[in-house]
């Protein structure tokens, strides 16, 4: 590329990488390309011993080669005037990919690959964490989401439902809950009480209690009317 030319782009650049190890190998067919796993690469072993037989040789190799100078970073280009893909590379990626590391981490703390359902909102996360890693508010105490200013005012004008009470339990109170439940089933199973669970809905079926009722606060009001008659 020419002098003074226009920047490759991130894509370009990673196919570039590409390209060059693919050259390292060219006996290896690129059907076999695609079907081998980053995790898979990763997890090879690197044999340096093929390259440099020992490590007294490595060291006298290095002795004659030239130490590599590391490049100068270039200049961040003006937000102002830049392209959006240079606005994205140097002024949105180096604050927003570690953000979304955290948030993988925060995510498998909460369970989120075990379970389908859990009560950690992955943006809301987000929202947070680039809150208060703000380079402007750099000398300022921790703020909770609920508490951040603009969070506060959306969601006075937008309010969310309320999450499901099981959201909250720890796997120890959500034991005892269901342990309960299964204790009072087995009980109510028993042939005793179910004679006795019969007999309370029979009971509720006749109606006796309302009828009871009834008869007593109408003798109530005739009382009271006799009372008024005589007065």
């Amino acid at each position: 590329m020419a002098a003074g030319g226009p920047r490759p782009s991130t894509w370009e650049r990673l196919c570039a990488e590409c390209e060059a190890e693919q050259r390292l190998f060219p006996d290896i067919p690129e059907s076999l390309w695609e079907s081998v796993s980053l995790e898979a690469g990763m997890l090879q072993p690197l044999c340096t011993e093929q390259f440099y037989p020992s490590p007294a040789a490595d060291a006298v190799v290095q002795q004659f080669l030239p130490t590599p100078k590391a490049a100068p970073l270039p200049q961040a280009p003006d937000p102002k005037t830049c392209s959006p893909e240079e606005y994205l590379e140097y002024y949105i990626f180096p604050v927003l990919l570690p953000g979304m590391t955290e948030l993988l981490h925060q995510a498998k703390k909460e369970k989120c690959f075990e379970r389908k359902r859990t009560k950690f909102i992955a943006c809301d996360f987000l929202v947070e964490w680039l809150y208060n890693h703000n380079p402007r508010r750099k000398d300022e105490s921790f703020t909770e989401f609920l508490s951040i200013p603009f969070v506060h005012d959306w969601l006075k004008d937008h309010p969310r439902q309320p999450l499901p009470l099981s959201f909250f339990l720890s796997e120890e109170e959500a034991s005892i809950i269901i342990q309960a439940f299964w204790r009072g089933y087995r009980v109510r199973c028993d042939k005793e009480v179910q004679e006795l669970r019969q007999w309370q809905k029979q009971f509720r079926d006749e109606k006796t209690i309302f009828e009871k009722v009834e008869q007593f606060w109408a003798e109530q009001e005739a009382r009271a009317a006799i009372q008024r008659g005589d007065l």
